[in-house]
């Protein structure tokens, strides 16, 4: 355990040195950073960033899942084919259909096709606007799952079967928009008797090359920093960006911050405000002509800019040490739906002179290739959209099941908004990444997911950094997390 002061170095100071004149001959060590090699993957960036001139909503959403069905049913199929021909139930040879209405009774068979979850408790926009004339407002829910009413299905481009089997069905983890295979065969009443589920499993991952030198690398990853630039401003906040410049600590600290070759901020920079952002919100009275909201044009006393300039100072000052990368969350100043542009570096003035070196602003989600190292990250929003389609509260077993689906964000465009994508499915995962991570999530977890040809991930759940002071080094070499975390008290290291 290493503990970390402010002024202090890991290693212990005489009060009396702190207190005593400099000498003339007293040198101190000095630390490079190492440059990386960091780019994106732009072969999958590039679906995510959305062209102005391309933007169309006209069409029907439809669409996206039918070119995630036509992608992933090979992919599914041939893992159902390896785990299922050959084999026989009840002295009946199972055999593979095309199609849901192609389906017999009492005939053992599997199929493919995209799970859809019918939820009574899931928001429905006809239902908001019933209640929204007529009665009272929906209540807000944190999870839409009741096993009791819930009914899981399986459709095709032909149509639909409603899948049972409570010891199958229930123990798995399903959301809509998952593209599966079932084994079973179809009921007296027209149902599917589900036997065996299988998935498309983890895509190929890239080779890569680890250093055998002696020298560590770090990728920082920070998200939920929420600053508000008031005058109060987090202390753990200015602690955390001291420390990745170096400039926190003694010289153990500053050698272990020079390690550090890339900075990823992981979504929710700003602050989550329910009402207006305004600067004089407490100092004008409230029947104050000057406090009315106009009701048309631009209203300069509802803007704040105090957490984009105080953001914006943060990131230049940073970005002169390391090279920074920026990717927005739900709260920040870009479009809400999936996947979520990035945000305008018009926004960020003085961070913006580094837009060609160290600085870049990225979508959600986003890949990099960090010295060999490809990594897939999102600002959270899938991983907590699927969190209220199941009982548990494993986050990790969620971005693990991700993976296995071969699609990062499942639930879009039901009830994870999305943009209606009609000439591709970006989301679908072509690859598996060495390092995973979600933001925002509600606390630091990891583990390793170890796929049937080779694959190797290092799956983070990012917790708030406004909340918990935490931000989480992951060696590029080996995979290995560290949790730094900043306090009042002092800032303490912690192996994972």
């Amino acid at each position: 355990m290493n503990i970390m002061s402010p002024v202090a170095s890991s290693s212990a100071l005489d009060s009396d040195y702190l207190l005593s004149a400099p000498k003339d001959d007293e040198t101190f060590p000095t630390f490079e950073r190492r440059v990386s090699s960091r780019g994106l993957v732009s072969k999958y960036n590039d679906e995510f960033v959305l062209k102005n001139t391309d933007k169309s909503y006209e069409q029907q959403y439809a669409s996206l899942y039918f070119l995630r069905l036509t992608v992933l049913k090979p992919r599914v199929a041939k893992v159902a084919a390896d785990a299922w021909n050959g084999m026989s139930i009840l002295s009946q040879q199972v055999k593979a259909v095309d199609r849901v209405l192609d389906v017999r009774q009492g005939e053992f068979c599997w199929i493919v096709g995209t799970i859809y979850i019918e939820m009574s408790l899931k928001p429905n926009i006809l239902d908001e606007i019933t209640k929204e004339f007529w009665t009272t407002a929906p209540i807000s829910k944190d999870k839409f799952v009741d096993p009791e009413r819930d009914a899981i299905m399986l459709e095709d481009e032909s149509g639909r079967v409603n899948l049972v089997g409570s010891t199958t069905i229930k123990s798995e983890l399903l959301v809509t928009g998952c593209v599966v295979a079932v084994l079973g065969s179809e009921t007296t009443s027209g149902d599917f008797d589900v036997v065996d589920i299988r998935y498309p499993e983890l895509a190929p991952q890239l080779p890569r090359e680890v250093s055998s030198g002696h020298d560590r690398k770090y990728v920082a990853l920070v998200s939920g920093l929420e600053v508000s630039g008031d005058v109060h401003e987090s202390y753990e906040t200015t602690m955390l960006f001291e420390y990745l410049m170096g400039e926190l600590g003694g010289s153990d600290d500053s050698k272990h911050a020079s390690e550090i070759i890339h900075v990823i901020v992981a979504g929710n920079s700003f602050p989550n405000r329910d009402g207006p952002l305004s600067r004089d919100e407490d100092s004008q009275d409230d029947n104050s002509s000057q406090t009315k909201k106009k009701k048309y044009g631009y209203d300069s006393k509802s803007y704040n800019s105090k957490p984009t300039e105080a953001l914006d100072s943060l990131l230049a000052d940073l970005s002169t040490s390391v090279s920074v990368d920026i990717m927005p969350g739900e709260q920040d100043p870009t479009n809400y739906s999936y996947p979520q542009q990035p945000i305008s570096p018009a926004l960020v003035p003085r961070t913006r002179r580094f837009v060609q070196s160290t600085f870049r602003s990225v979508s959600n989600p986003c890949w990099w290739d960090i010295e060999g190292l490809r990594i897939l990250g999102t600002g959270g929003q899938p991983i907590n959209d699927i969190f209220r389609y199941i009982e548990g509260d494993d986050r990790l077993q969620m971005m693990e099941y991700t993976l296995r689906w071969q699609h990062c964000a499942p639930t879009a465009p039901d009830t994870l908004w999305s943009y209606p994508f009609r000439d591709c499915d970006p989301f679908i995962l072509n690859e598996t990444p060495h390092l995973f991570f979600a933001g925002s999530q509600p606390e630091f977890k990891t583990k390793i997911l170890e796929g049937d040809d080779g694959q190797r991930v290092r799956l983070v759940t990012l917790p708030k950094f406004s909340e918990t002071g935490q931000v989480v080094l992951v060696d590029v070499d080996t995979l290995a997390c560290e949790v730094v975390t900043f306090a009042l008290h002092g800032a303490r290291r912690r192996d994972s």
